[in-house]
């Protein structure tokens, strides 16, 4: 079958065996890009897994199906709480430690499936996995009702955010960096006028120039919510502490009911199907593989997420 790999720092089309073994077999239909991709990518973290850790598909008896790509035991405490990225016997996601979904087949566990709700076009459902990151990172952050909102990026986890946070219906304003994004971030409902002074900033950057424009934009006892990961040393000002700023980091989901974050980002699509519509601005097959990376890597194109049809 055809798949994606790594090698020598890029991704590249390969032919290799169907899996087998334990699990559910999926037949991939979608799996998209995800930034942390090209930054493993980079910094040559991949072995020699199928990549990819954003996609959908069927289940043999044709239902369609997301897919968390944590893994768990499924037996400590952090898993019988629903945090498989938190697992006692250590981190393993499909796509870095294992076969991800840039492949015409792959093998699931059987609790990583979550099916989709009905209506949801399974080709535009590999974008269940960023909403489900943002869904999560507004329930670390405590976003409530009422409280003044700041996305800082509009990438396609800040514009993640922006769905989940009109999904619960609370407003907010963004900061985007390329005129693309603007007009998708208003198209889903975020102001693009901003000043300071809010409860909540949910940084989707993860760089120095974005935390400290985020401690700037809070009052006083403010929340930053990251969405963005650091892939460098990030420094803190005095500023922060004068100011008595709270951080809270997120990653990953929470993968059991209720408040499985799978389940929220799939009712969200599902309501609103001009999401895909908005969000998916690229599609290539497998054998697309290098300009399909290469647009991913160029936000200034116009690219927002880009997504391999495969089945």
């Amino acid at each position: 079958m055809k798949a994606i790999k790594a090698d020598s720092g890029a991704a590249q089309l390969v032919d290799i065996p169907e899996p087998q073994g334990a699990g559910v077999k999926i037949k991939v239909v979608a799996s998209s890009i995800c930034g942390s991709d090209l930054h493993m990518l980079r910094l040559g973290f991949f072995g020699d897994a199928v990549i990819g850790h954003e996609f959908s598909g069927l289940t043999p008896d044709g239902t369609a199906v997301a897919i968390e790509p944590t893994i768990g035991c499924g037996h400590c405490v952090q898993c019988g709480e629903g945090y498989n990225g938190h697992c006692e016997a250590g981190l393993h996601l499909m796509g870095l430690m294992s076969d991800g979904g840039m492949a015409e087949y792959v093998m699931a566990p059987a609790r990583n499936l979550v099916t989709l709700p009905t209506g949801l076009d399974v080709r535009a459902a590999a974008l269940v996995e960023p909403l489900a990151v943002a869904v999560h990172g507004l329930d670390r952050a405590r976003v409530r009702e009422g409280e003044r909102v700041l996305v800082i990026g509009a990438g396609p986890i800040g514009l993640a955010a922006v769905v989940a946070l009109s999904g619960r219906g609370i407003d907010c304003d963004i900061i985007a960096r390329h005129d693309h994004q603007r007009v998708v971030a208003a198209q889903m409902g975020a102001s693009l006028a901003f000043s300071d002074g809010y409860d909540v900033v949910i940084d989707a950057v993860g760089s120095a120039d974005s935390l400290a424009d985020a401690v700037q934009r809070l009052r006083p006892m403010g929340r930053i919510g990251l969405l963005g990961t650091f892939w460098e040393d990030t420094p803190l000002n005095a500023a922060f502490c004068m100011r008595e700023i709270e951080v809270i980091a997120s990653t990953g989901y929470r993968c059991q009911s209720p408040r499985r974050s799978f389940e929220e980002a799939g009712q969200l699509m599902a309501a609103n199907p001009s999401i895909a519509d908005a969000l998916i601005t690229h599609r290539f097959p497998l054998e697309g593989v290098a300009e399909a990376f290469a647009t991913a890597a160029d936000r200034s194109a116009g690219a927002i997420k880009v997504t391999f049809d495969i089945g």
